[in-house]
């Protein structure tokens, strides 16, 4: 970074009494300022600034490529921020950034809370969902608020689930001469919030929230009876063996609960599924806990619906495997990436037998029963038995 033609800056409400020296030192140089008109204001830039367009575009900035350029944003650029977007488009020597603490920063520092154990969220551009993975009780929740209105729909979307038992803190313009706190009961709430420059921070009570192992009840599905159930999406879900940042197919997705419970350990998934309302349904499954951004979907039929996609880190075959479908699907496959196939019929049961000879991996027959009524006793009422084969490529 020996001489970098653009500064990122993060600017907070108490405008350039908080900037750095080399902060300062690089708007007074800047030819072109550029930011939101809030930011501009604050930093006082005059007839250089160049509030940005809508839609966002950063191609704007690299129009003045070579020229003394500013960027301003809010405290930290790269938490929720313009700074990783920027950076991303240029040479490591093309730019240099100065953050300010962060609104996350100031709110734990405000309520005396541990960053590192708190949950950052940026909710002004994403559905209230996207909470639900982290909904469990006393969880310490930071959340970036679209504007003041978003803040009374957060609060009736938390008690409809049963959280209306938990503390509301509305953290109004930290940082500035305007700063504004104020504790509330969620389902108590009944203050108008006036101010758009508004962070909420949540402390959680109420129900106990998703568990976060393997195989979550069937129920919390939308489905119609095509579903991996849940002890089978377990086993399945152990062999897949998901890691943050990973992707699966999810071929014959049928419900999607594979790919939400994939999606729900930090990676992504692509739920690749024929039939129109079983699409349906997967779509509404991603958006009820919030992971419609982590789980894509196709409808089509593999193998042909797989032309196109990425190549993936693990592929599960809930059912319908053949050997056309096997060969167009493990000639994609880059060593290390895993598989695994379900089968209940004898012919597919027949086919994993044959692949397991051939490419080795864990063949596994399972067979699971469970109590019901039989007259005034109970007995056992057993499940088809599933075949599982997981291999690695």
């Amino acid at each position: 970074m020996s001489d970098p033609w653009l500064t990122i800056i993060g600017i907070g409400e108490d405008g350039l009494a908080g900037l750095s020296e080399a902060s300062r030192k690089a708007l007074d140089g800047a030819e072109t300022v550029f930011g939101g008109e809030r930011h501009l204001a604050l930093a006082g830039v005059g007839s250089r600034g160049r509030p940005w367009p809508a839609p966002f575009d950063a191609a704007v900035v690299l129009s003045c490529r070579g020229r003394p350029t500013v960027v301003l944003a809010s405290g930290d650029p790269f938490w929720h921020g313009a700074g990783a977007s920027l950076a991303e488009m240029l040479g490591g020597g093309e730019w240099i950034a100065h953050p300010a603490p962060s609104t996350f920063s100031l709110a734990a520092a405000r309520l005396g809370w541990r960053l590192e154990t708190t949950t950052c969220i940026g909710l002004h551009a994403a559905p209230f969902e996207r909470l639900i993975p982290h909904l469990v009780r006393d969880a310490r929740i930071i959340c970036l608020m679209r504007d003041a209105r978003a803040v009374g729909d957060l609060v009736k979307w938390l008690t409809e689930r049963g959280w209306g038992a938990s503390l509301l803190w509305t953290l109004e313009a930290l940082g500035g001469p305007r700063e504004y706190i104020d504790q509330h009961r969620v389902d108590l709430f009944a203050e108008e919030v006036t101010a758009n420059l508004v962070a909420v921070a949540v402390w959680a009570r109420g129900t106990q929230g998703i568990p976060r192992s393997s195989g979550l009840p069937d129920d919390l599905f939308v489905h119609d009876g095509q579903i991996t159930k849940r002890p089978v999406r377990a086993l399945a879900l152990s062999a897949l063996a998901p890691r943050p940042g990973e992707r699966l197919w999810d071929v014959g997705a049928g419900s999607g609960s594979i790919s939400v419970e994939w999606a729900l350990c930090g990676g992504t998934a692509t739920a690749i599924e024929p039939r129109e309302e079983r699409v349906a349904n997967i779509r509404k499954n991603a958006a009820a806990f919030g992971l419609a951004h982590r789980v894509a979907v196709v409808t089509g039929k593999a193998p042909e619906a797989l032309a196109g996609l990425d190549a993936p880190d693990a592929v599960f075959i809930g059912g319908g495997l053949d050997s056309a479908m096997f060969d167009a699907i493990w000639s994609r496959l880059a060593p290390g990436a895993r598989l695994v196939a379900h089968s209940v019929t004898l012919e597919t049961e027949a086919l994993l037998g044959d692949l397991q000879q051939r490419h080795g991996g864990e063949l596994m027959r399972v067979e699971i029963a469970h109590a019901g009524p039989l007259g005034r006793y109970r007995s056992w009422e057993a499940a088809r038995p599933v075949v599982q084969w997981s291999a690695v490529r």
